[in-house]
């Protein structure tokens, strides 16, 4: 069904990857063991995935990718509302466990997210543009643990942010920012430079990344019109680095 999902909304297009040059070696295109995507002729060249790579070092584990044109230089158009509110995204799907970061253990896709959603705020505990005020952030490119998960209500082979039922208290982060999803707003700043995302992570001791897989995705999602479950659905794929999800990429 995911695959199924990703197939319909993906927009192909296949010329060759261009190479950057040998000042750029720290960028994921230029990773051993990264996955690789042609350039998309037909997209957003801030979308455009031309890399995605993971690669740890002790409890530190590093996620980027490498864009066609400027990482964060587009954000989604602001709607005035919390309803239908969108949300642009760069996504790192991973294999590991909802419980590895904090979650109530159970089915579903563990990703990275670096979002922007200038309509709402859900860093609580942080002020990402340093004025003073924690609420009015969301604009600004900040990351996330989410939960993904297939959801029938958001479309035919839709995914979503995973619903937390209402009256079920399931084991969140201690940094959940209070929403009734599967999200966590750890508190990672994304580094944008050029046509690089990068995000630096810290795992608890004792979380295995042996035999972690990993993809990367550029996606837009929307706050349900009313505004209530599905909260937050995916309504766009703009680029899989993969091409069908599959989770290529293994961390070493």
């Amino acid at each position: 069904m995911l695959k199924t999902f990703i197939g319909g909304l993906l927009l192909a297009g296949m010329p060759a990857v261009a190479l950057a040059g040998g000042d750029h070696d720290h960028q994921a295109l230029h990773q051993d063991g990264a996955v690789l995507s042609s350039e998309k002729g037909d997209i957003d060249p801030n979308y455009d995935i031309l890399a995605a790579h993971v690669h740890r070092k002790g409890r530190v584990v590093t996620f980027h990718m490498t864009l066609k044109g400027s990482a964060g230089g587009t954000i989604p158009q602001a709607a005035g509302q919390l309803a239908g509110a969108p949300v642009e995204a760069y996504v790192w799907p991973t294999s590991l466990p909802p419980e590895s970061v904090g979650f109530e253990g159970g089915e579903g896709i563990l990703a990275l997210v670096a979002t922007s959603h200038p309509d709402f705020d859900d860093t609580p505990l942080y002020d990402e543009d340093g004025d003073g005020d924690v609420a009015n952030d969301g604009a600004r490119w900040h990351s996330h643990w989410v939960v993904l998960a297939p959801n029938e209500s958001c479309g035919e082979g839709s995914l979503s942010v995973q619903d937390i039922p209402d009256g079920a208290a399931p084991k969140m982060p201690a940094t959940w920012p209070g929403l009734p999803l599967y999200i966590d707003s750890p508190g990672f700043s994304p580094v944008l430079e050029g046509p690089e995302i990068t995000i630096n992570v810290s795992f608890d001791e004792g979380v295995s990344m042996e035999g972690m897989s990993y993809d990367g995705v550029t996606s837009a999602l929307r706050v349900n019109q009313n505004v209530h479950a599905p909260l937050l659905c995916v309504v766009n794929v703009f680029d899989v680095a993969s091409g069908d999800l599959s989770l290529p990429g293994s961390v070493n």
